[in-house]
């Protein structure tokens, strides 16, 4: 053990091996889940990842997509791209900065990420469905704090809050009704039955 460091190589080595393969097996379900829940739309990971950021930074610049999106600058560039040229993002320049690009969802934008949303079905979720017994134990989700500690501490204090932020927005925007979730101001306007 070298200097003040109260660990040991042994210690270490086994925490970074047990997150990777756990983060690795998880992501592998993830990957697939996500995968499974946006095929219907033409999308792939990276291209609903852009969309769910910049509907909920209210449009962004591509190096936020970027940085919140943990991908590289070019990912999301050119991912970004893909989603402009099908009608779902519009590009811009502000007046007041003219070096980065920036990204808005597109009326069609909105409309296919609101569909994802309503779309959601939780029993077609691994991750979930593998914490439905710790619910029932423990009367709530896990939060996974430490797991998010670690991340902040990775990423930084601005990637957890628009990390929480999509997840404020989601509790105050949407309303749940018939097990489907629903833009409030939509839900609102439905025929009354």
């Amino acid at each position: 053990m070298k200097g003040n460091e109260n660990y040991s190589a042994k210690e270490a080595l086994i925490f970074s091996q047990r997150i990777a393969q756990l983060s690795k097996a998880l992501w592998k379900s993830v990957e697939k889940d996500w995968q499974q829940w946006i095929k219907p739309y033409d999308l792939n990971i990276n291209e609903h990842h852009i969309l769910w950021i910049a509907y909920h930074l209210k449009g962004a610049s591509i190096s936020e997509i970027a940085k919140f999106g943990v991908m590289h600058v070019s990912t999301a560039f050119n991912f970004s791209k893909k989603l402009e040229e099908r009608g779902l993002l519009h590009f811009s320049k502000k007046e007041t900065d003219k070096r980065n690009t920036y990204i808005e969802l597109t009326e069609d934008g909105e409309k296919i990420l609101l569909d994802l949303i309503e779309s959601y079905e939780p029993n077609k979720n691994s991750a979930f469905v593998g914490s439905l017994p710790l619910k029932e134990m423990y009367g709530k989700f896990p939060e996974i704090l430490e797991v998010m500690g670690i991340i902040r501490n990775i990423y930084g204090d601005d990637f957890m809050q628009i990390f929480e932020t999509s997840f404020t927005n989601i509790k105050e925007e949407f309303v749940e009704e018939d097990g489907r979730l629903r833009k409030k101001q939509e839900a609102n306007s439905l025929p009354q039955e």
